[in-house]
């Protein structure tokens, strides 16, 4: 946790943004895995450890804009709960330590919020995603829970995401931290990635290594061979030398603050001159989109020239022809990268996201597109000081989809199908780092640099 003073400002910093009534944050509870005292390990909900800070379930917070007041609610733990969990702080304890004076049993918040509804004030939630708490609300509100979330506050979430997007010095400081560890994790990885080695044993090592820091995985590793499926949670292969291994993991500092990476690495320690071509685009464009990256430009013209120095190096290789400008206007690239280039980074791995995509990363400014890999661009807008995003881009040779393009005559004045064919056996490639935007420019986030040119890659192998 952080001073409780933080925790005070960011409620007011809400407060002032929010014009009346009264704000409900509600904390996650546990979840049982397969029943009841056997649960998934507890990850708290993020905008309620953004502004009340504790991480431990059945907490729900208020902050009464009108009066300036905020409130703590939960329950007090029982002696039961003392024999198996030891000693607890009180809930009037927890609520002091983020600045809260004013704590009540979590039985009272249905009163607190019916009596706001009976003086007609607007209550103010977030869009819920777990189902628990979508039915809390149907108790709290009389909204029925099928419908809690299209009657959240868009006022509410903007506000939300205009605090959480600028991330403060002690945030940074969590990043870096978390950074930190996936550096370790995928240092790892590199010196683990042998013939005969399966894909399991070393995704295994890499969340020991991230639980090992005191927390978790900040998403479930990806880790595979098939690096052609962008998602690929399969771990049952043996690696062969001669294959590609493309390794996405973070980790989650004890504060719950995110990393993601990506490397991509020969099995066996040497790339071969065809997956050296191939990376070394992916890591032009990696470095073309760090160059570009600084406060006042918007993310997506970031993308757009990413995707146009991909274009052209599959054009010098032979896979893509025509002009590149035209190309990537049209879309044809995707076929090759039909992801973004990044997303927001903080408490969550993509950050803010449960608030709705479209407030996240764009605005009225700059608006989702509908064009094939564009549209899953998770990051459009206007970069601020402050946002850390991820810098992506990759580069995949999927045969269902080349299949398809080419029976269609997909961008058939853009790309050269004969050649495209030769590389179905490829797999994919992804390089991912996190960066935060400072005045004038970017920086890596983390204190050590996870290698990433063929020769450092080649280097940490042998």
């Amino acid at each position: 946790m952080f001073d409780s003073s933080v925790y005070s400002n960011r409620r007011k910093a809400l407060r002032d943004k929010v014009g009346n009534g009264v704000i409900l944050i509600l904390g996650n509870n546990e979840a049982p895995a397969n029943y009841p005292d056997n649960t998934y390990k507890f990850r708290q909900d993020s905008s309620f450890l953004y502004f009340f800070g504790h991480a431990h379930p059945g907490f729900a917070g208020i902050l009464d804009v009108d009066a300036g007041e905020d409130y703590f609610f939960g329950d007090d733990v029982t002696m039961d709960d003392i024999i198996w969990m030891g000693p607890q702080p009180s809930v009037r304890e927890l609520a002091a330590q983020v600045g809260v004076t004013k704590s009540f049993p979590f039985a009272k918040l249905k009163g607190m919020i019916g009596k706001a509804i009976s003086q007609r004030r607007k209550i103010h939630f977030l869009p819920p995603y777990r189902y628990d708490n979508m039915m809390l609300l149907e108790e709290l509100t009389g909204i029925r829970a099928s419908l809690v979330k299209e009657h959240s506050s868009l006022e509410l979430i903007k506000a939300v995401v205009s605090l959480r997007s600028v991330k403060e010095p002690c945030e940074i400081a969590e990043i870096d931290k978390a950074c930190n560890i996936g550096y370790e994790m995928h240092t790892a990885a590199m010196r683990l990635c042998k013939p005969g080695v399966s894909e399991q044993y070393i995704a295994g090592v890499l969340d020991g290594i991230a639980a090992s820091y005191g927390n978790m995985v900040s998403f479930a590793t990806i880790l595979s061979q098939n690096g052609q499926t962008l998602h690929n949670h399969d771990h049952s292969q043996i690696l062969q030398a001669g294959r590609l291994m493309l390794t996405d993991a973070g980790a989650e500092s004890v504060t719950n603050y995110c990393s993601d990476h990506t490397r991509t690495i020969p099995v066996g320690g040497k790339f071969t001159s065809r997956q050296r071509d191939v990376y070394s685009i992916v890591l032009a464009c990696h470095d073309r989109a760090l160059e570009l990256a600084r406060p006042g430009v918007t993310y997506k013209s970031v993308h757009i020239e990413t995707c146009k120095v991909l274009a052209q190096g599959l054009k010098d290789l032979g896979l893509m022809k025509g002009n590149v400008e035209d190309a990537v206007e049209a879309g044809a690239h995707a076929l090759f990268m039909p992801h973004g280039l990044g997303h927001m980074m903080g408490i969550d791995v993509h950050d803010m996201e449960d608030l709705g995509q479209c407030y996240v990363g764009y605005d009225e400014e700059v608006r989702p597109s509908d064009q094939f890999g564009l549209a899953s661009l998770r990051m459009g807008r206007r970069l601020q000081e402050g946002f850390v995003i991820t810098d992506e881009p990759g580069c995949y040779f999927i045969p269902d989809l080349i299949d398809k393009w080419r029976a269609e005559k997909m961008h058939a004045d853009f790309l050269n199908f004969d050649a495209i064919d030769t590389y179905k056996d490829f797999g994919g490639i992804r390089l991912e780092d996190d960066i935060l935007i400072i005045p004038g420019g970017s920086r890596f986030t983390g204190e050590k640099h996870i290698p990433i040119t063929v020769e450092e890659v080649e280097e940490i192998m042998k």
